[in-house]
Order: structure tokens, then sequence, then C-alpha cells
């Protein structure tokens, strides 16, 4: 699999360079992406602008894909979708279960929005107790 990745201080963008994400290519951005979860930089943007078919096995192993970076207090965005790709996930009911962005910059919004709400969540300065 041909893929880019750029680090910034927040996040990883990982930019898919092939056209089709099938299920073994879903394995392999698995595979590149869960270790993030033990480093410092943990959120994820895949970029998957060069794409052009997805088949319903790949669409649900970014599903879970996703899941278990939320489930470890982490972002995963993927951004600039092309419209058979949504078209497909849409149809497949896996759109609205995944977070995506039209754009990276606005993936990177969602990577700050969502990291200054763990960091709200994770507060002890905050007391929501009524007197």
């Amino acid at each position: 699999m041909n893929f880019k990745i750029d680090t910034k201080e927040k996040f990883a963008t990982i930019t898919i360079q092939e056209n089709e994400i099938n299920a073994n290519v879903a394995d392999e951005i698995s595979a590149i992406c869960l270790p993030y979860l033990t480093q410092s930089v943990k959120n994820i943007i895949l970029h998957v602008e060069s794409v052009k078919n997805i088949d319903e096995e790949a669409g649900n192993n970014l599903v879970k894909l996703q899941q278990t970076f939320y489930e470890n207090n982490a972002s995963f965005v993927v951004c600039c979708l092309q419209k058979n790709v949504e078209n497909n996930l849409e149809n497949w009911e896996l759109l609205e279960l995944m977070n995506t962005t039209p754009t990276e910059s606005e993936a990177w919004d969602i990577i700050q929005m969502e990291e200054i709400e763990r960091e709200l969540l994770d507060s002890d300065d905050v007391d929501f107790a009524e007197e």
C-alpha cells in the first residue's frame, strides 16, 4: 500500500495513495494507525482523496478502527471522501457511524475541538455539583 504520513503536534495525517480500499488495504491501514494509540500523538486524520472505490468489508474495518481510537481517548477523522466512496458508505449505513469531513482543514478543527473536550472532561477543576 502506498501512503504518506505527516505528523503534527496533535495529530498525524495518513494520506492513502491508492485507488481502492479493500479489506487487505484496510488491514494495512489499521496496522499503520493502531501503534499511534501508544504514542504521544494519538490522533489520526485519514486523507483518502485519491481513493475512488471501497468495499463493504473495508468500510466496516474503518468504522471499527475509528471506534478503537475513540475508546482510547483519541480522535480518528476521515477526510476528502470522493462522492462514489461516500455513496457506497452511505448505502451500507456506515457513513453515519464515521467521523468524516470534506477537507483536511476541517478534520484538524474537529481534532482540536475533541482534544479540548477531552481536556475539559478530564479536568478535576470543574465541579458541576449544585450548591
